[in-house]
């Protein structure tokens, strides 16, 4: 598991783009938009992509449902399992202490 990005929902995806002012590496219509934060990527999720309600560290995986299943017998708690997105297969997690997180993998 390594960090891939940090997930922010946001409600218009050109103001978020222009707000952030990074580079846009790349851009799926209204849906989403990776910036380049300079190491790490800056996931801009529109509302057809909102999968959390606050930012959200991204971590990219191997195979999302092993993952999910090691991470529930550690003491995560599933807040929507895994299901395949347009890019990516992914799952949203909290950790014992609460906070959220993501799962992804490339399709």
């Amino acid at each position: 598991m390594k960090l891939g990005n940090v997930l922010i929902p946001v409600a218009d995806l050109d103001e978020a783009i222009a707000f952030y002012g990074l580079p846009v590496k790349f851009r799926d219509g209204d849906r989403f938009a990776a910036l380049d934060g300079g190491g790490v990527t800056v996931a801009l999720a529109g509302p057809a992509e909102h999968v959390t309600d606050s930012a959200a560290p991204s971590y990219k995986v191997e195979n999302v449902a092993a993952a999910v299943a090691g991470l529930v017998a550690r003491g995560g708690v599933v807040v929507r399992g895994p299901e395949q997105g347009p890019h990516e297969t992914r799952a949203v997690l909290r950790d014992p202490s609460g906070n959220v997180f993501v799962l992804y993998s490339p399709l």
